[in-house]
């Protein structure tokens, strides 16, 4: 009499599950996440020079153009604010880079940590009173990046020890991690819509009443 199939939980479940098996590599990666961009913002505060110099970099390549143009619109700040977030930091930053060398991404992505924690340093009363509401932007979108470098690790190490998963060869192991990295990437992108909201939203109806009332 052959035995009853167990049900697969539900797509939206499977995430949860990589963090449970793995909760000790995630709470790894997160504190090196926030820890990162906490010493990039202290490195910041430290020398003046380098958050005037990134500020300036970001003028000269269009950044602050381009924010200027799109945030009266908030949805379309936010919409901008996402896809920036998804492509150029999610995918180029750090999926991309790991599927083609294992772990690049997450050398690429400490680099980005501690470059955006100095970005950070406000140099206005005004940016420093923006700084509550984008706090916990940066907390929400940071738990989203925090996943994909959770999936970056669990995919080298599948694809270099296929062992530790009951894989019989590297190239299956690299295709668990894949698996992997793609269910992580869906609490990862709902982050990142909730993140690209609230930022966009936030800077665009709370900064200024914030301004008045603390300024």
């Amino acid at each position: 009499m052959s035995s009853p199939t167990i049900p697969r939980p539900p797509l939206w479940r499977r995430p949860f599950a990589v963090i449970r098996e793995n909760r000790r590599a995630w709470a790894v990666v997160t504190a090196a996440t926030y820890g990162l961009l906490a010493l990039g913002f202290v490195i910041g505060l430290l020398f003046p020079a380098l958050p005037a110099a990134r500020a300036a970099a970001l003028d000269s390549d269009g950044t602050g153009d381009l924010v200027t143009a799109v945030a009266s619109s908030a949805p379309l700040f936010a919409l901008v604010i996402l896809a920036v977030n998804v492509l150029r930091l999610s995918l180029a930053t750090i999926v991309v880079p790991s599927l083609v060398i294992p772990f690049a991404g997450l050398v690429f992505f400490g680099f980005w940590l501690v470059e955006t924690g100095i970005t950070l340093v406000p140099s206005t009363p005004v940016a420093w009173v923006a700084m509550i509401p984008h706090s916990l932007t940066v907390v929400i979108e940071l738990q989203a990046y925090a996943l994909l470098a959770l999936s970056a690790l669990l995919l080298g190490r599948d694809w270099l020890r296929p062992a530790r998963v009951g894989a019989p060869t590297r190239r299956a192991g690299y295709r668990n991690g894949v698996r992997r990295l793609g269910l992580l990437a869906l609490p990862a992108l709902a982050l990142l819509v909730v993140g690209a909201l609230w930022e966009a939203y936030s800077l665009r109806y709370l900064v200024f009443p914030l301004s008045e009332m603390l300024l």
